[in-house]
């Protein structure tokens, strides 16, 4: 057992190492990436450094998909296509800019537990992953690298 309890105190002598900033960064990263390169693919219009900005302009198989295999109840195709696309536009916004982190990190939560229950229901380990950011930006906020640590400290 001792042996088992070294090797753990080795680990968290490691983690320390890592500052809690870059811990929430990466987790405000990584999700923004998966939803920014997801409504990239809902988009059309012209492009501004590689990247759609036009997040009025869906592309004809976005509502393609919203209608076949996506097909979510009780939510018109177009209206369930524009919702999602403009949460995934602007919500990830704000999490990568760590702006109302907490309520961001819950809008995509929701919107993952949507996908996971009426959509993709086999691919739970995705989901997962997505999640582990998720809760602990839930949780811990923008961190120090955020705008809502600027505007939470001044009032």
């Amino acid at each position: 057992m001792k042996p088992l309890k070294s090797l753990d105190k080795l680990a968290k002598s490691l983690g320390d190492l890592v500052p809690e900033f870059f811990v929430n960064l990466a987790a405000r990263i990584s999700i923004f990436m998966i939803f920014w390169t997801s409504v990239q693919l809902k988009l059309e219009g012209d492009s501004l450094f590689g990247q759609k900005w036009a997040f009025w302009e869906l592309s004809p198989s976005t509502f393609m998909l919203f209608e076949h295999e996506y097909a979510l109840p009780l939510l018109p195709v177009e209206f369930a296509a524009y919702l999602a696309t403009l949460a995934e536009f602007f919500v990830s916004i704000l999490l990568l800019i760590g702006m109302l982190t907490r309520f961001s990190a819950l809008a995509l939560i929701l919107m993952t537990l949507v996908i996971q229950i009426f959509v993709y229901p086999d691919l739970w380990a995705t989901h997962l992953l997505w999640l582990a950011p998720l809760l602990y930006l839930l949780k811990k906020g923008g961190g120090e690298v955020s705008i809502d640590r600027l505007l939470l400290n001044r009032s």
